[in-house]
């Protein structure tokens, strides 16, 4: 039988967490495991859905240990579950809250854990890695297929190891390394899952316990690691960073996946983090199978012994960790280095996002990197409606945030990138797109975007409509525009918010700036709508915030929020109605 250690840990004492500023050994990491273990429910198959990544991790190896089954779906809608109860009837839910909305069986994570003083010498003294069996079934991944209903891939520890090796063997990173992984991505997603988790078990490194969002938040995570560090991160979360300003925390290796990164982009980060960036190219069904220096070439490189070939007009991956030859959902151009053996290619989009217009064609993912590239650009996603739509044109749409371009500047750089036929009808500007926490647009969500805006733009009163001015829109400005106020210590939204170190939660602080607004402007509340928002700094409570904002020509409202001389949030706000009559 073959087996793999459960780590890749060599000797007790060696560090394979940071959680909360403090080191973790792999002693201490096992002894939670089996304590985890001892305490998990019956039934064999456990949805992990620990926020903190120490917790999920932990989770991880003790539903492994257990000889259970860890379930990892794409998301966790009602429908979503529901179908996975078909899939398994026996599932139950591992969280690290009391609250958790998962309509599962709930199991809530032993918090008493984290608070034992361990003896560090009877872990030293019983630190004994495990061996499992390459064949053990660690987890069933979800995607979801064309009819919406989730699809189970089955990954087993041999597979899971072989490919985390090969990564591993790619980036540089082995036990020697003592790098330390910090993910701005969830461990539940395919990508936090391999390069934040089974990447540092596997390769004798350590992570990062937290999920940092916003810039501030990945600063701090970064400069409370030591050195070698990588982040592990997504283009929305690269360029929020670069955008934020400051100077970033030096890291020693970038790694990015989850949606199309531009060149432009991999230079600014690469600069702005004294780093070099990877990309990473994979599938939940086939794990990660290749890299490219994105700010250096278009070549993506496979790694290990996988191969991929043409047969039946599809491209197929197989070889190395792959058990099986997959089905890529990519169009292909294969870079034979070696005949019969491909071990580099470019992309051209995904098969699905094909289109074909006045006998021409492209793909989405193409002309989603040529509008990233136009420089004034934060983020931008191409959509085609489906034919299924009645009430939608099936037109090509294009939703962009560009808060410096306008619609005919952006059309004069597109014109010179892609073919007129291509061009975006609508184009719609947006504060924010609605990425989720792996920084990907799902489809759905496009399709609602587009939706709302074509049925706002017969309102004129809509959020969406373009209001010209203040005048024009009949709102009528109450004088001064700077508020301040002090959030106290004793506010109930504070309780149980990061106990002894109380941080005032981002939604509270929005909430008084839009209702200040709305006061200034004689408007309720739900009158004015938050556009793109930046959290730069934590709050504490009983910190002086003072509010400052204008109004645009075109009706938006432009705000920051202060304390003792620093930016701690800043974003924008639309006026929805009619001021009230005094």
């Amino acid at each position: 039988m073959k087996t793999y250690p459960l780590i890749a840990h060599r000797t007790p004492e060696q560090v394979i967490a940071y959680r909360n500023g403090k080191p973790i050994s792999a002693a201490r990491f096992l002894s939670d495991v089996v304590a985890l273990a001892e305490r998990l429910p019956a039934g064999s198959h456990v949805l992990n859905a620990c926020a903190d990544r120490y917790h999920f991790t932990v989770g991880l190896a003790a539903i492994l240990w257990s000889g259970r089954i860890s379930l990892l779906p794409s998301t966790h809608t009602p429908e979503a579950i529901r179908e996975l109860v078909r899939f398994a009837s026996d599932a139950i839910c591992l969280s690290d809250t009391s609250d958790n909305p998962i309509a599962l069986p709930q199991f809530v994570y032993p918090l008493e854990l984290d608070d034992v003083d361990a003896d560090a010498s009877a872990e030293t003294a019983r630190f004994q890695v495990p061996e499992i069996d390459a064949a053990r079934t660690v987890a069933f991944v979800f995607t979801s297929g064309s009819t919406g209903v989730p699809v189970a891939h089955r990954k087993t520890w041999g597979s899971l190891v072989l490919n985390v090796r090969a990564a591993a063997a790619r980036l540089g990173i082995d036990a020697t390394c003592h790098t330390t992984l910090i993910g701005t991505v969830p461990p539940q997603h395919m990508y936090g899952f391999e390069s934040t988790v089974l990447l540092p078990l596997i390769s004798g490194n350590a992570f990062h316990a937290g999920k940092p969002f916003y810039p501030a938040d990945v600063v701090m995570a970064l400069e409370q690691t030591p050195r070698p560090r990588a982040l592990v991160s997504t283009p929305v979360h690269l360029r929020s960073l670069l955008a934020a300003g400051g100077k970033l925390p030096a890291a020693d290796l970038l790694l990015c996946a989850t949606a199309p990164l531009s060149r432009a982009l991999a230079i600014q980060a690469e600069a702005g983090f004294s780093a070099r960036l990877l990309e990473i190219y994979g599938s939940t069904e086939t794990g990660q199978i290749a890299t490219r220096c994105t700010a250096m070439s278009e070549v993506w490189e496979l790694i290990g012994a996988v191969k991929i070939d043409l047969a039946d007009q599809f491209f197929w991956a197989s070889g190395g960790h792959i058990e099986q030859p997959t089905q890529l959902g990519d169009v292909i151009e294969l870079l034979e280095n070696v005949p019969g053996t491909p071990r580099s290619f470019l992309l051209h989009g995904r098969a699905a996002d094909m289109i074909n217009i006045a006998g021409k064609r492209s793909s989405i993912g193409y002309l989603n990197h040529q509008v990233n590239a136009i420089p004034g650009v934060v983020d931008a996603s191409f959509y085609m409606p489906d034919d299924d739509q009645p009430d939608v044109v099936t037109r090509l749409s294009c939703f962009i945030v560009a808060p410096t371009l306008d619609a005919a500047a952006v059309t004069k750089q597109l014109r010179e990138r892609v073919d007129a036929v291509f061009l975006p009808r609508p184009l719609i500007f947006l504060d924010a797109l609605p990425r989720n926490d792996a920084g990907k647009l799902p489809r759905d969500t496009l399709r609602a975007l587009l939706e709302t805006h074509l049925a706002r733009r017969g309102n004129p009163a809509s959020p969406s409509a373009d209001a010209g001015n203040a005048a024009a829109s009949g709102i009528a400005a109450a004088p001064g525009n700077v508020h301040s106020w002090v959030i106290a210590a004793d506010h109930p939204a504070l309780a149980g918010h990061f106990p002894g170190q109380p941080v005032v939660p981002g939604v509270l602080l929005l909430d008084e700036a839009l209702h200040a607004i709305a006061l200034h402007y004689r408007l309720s509340p739900a009158q004015c709508e938050l556009g793109q928002v930046k959290l730069l700094s934590p709050v504490s409570p009983g910190e002086r915030l003072s509010l400052q904002h204008t109004l645009t020509p075109r009706g938006h409202i432009e705000f920051e929020v202060q304390t003792a001389g620093r930016v701690v949030a800043r974003g924008s706000a639309t006026l929805c109605g009619t001021a009230a009559q005094s």
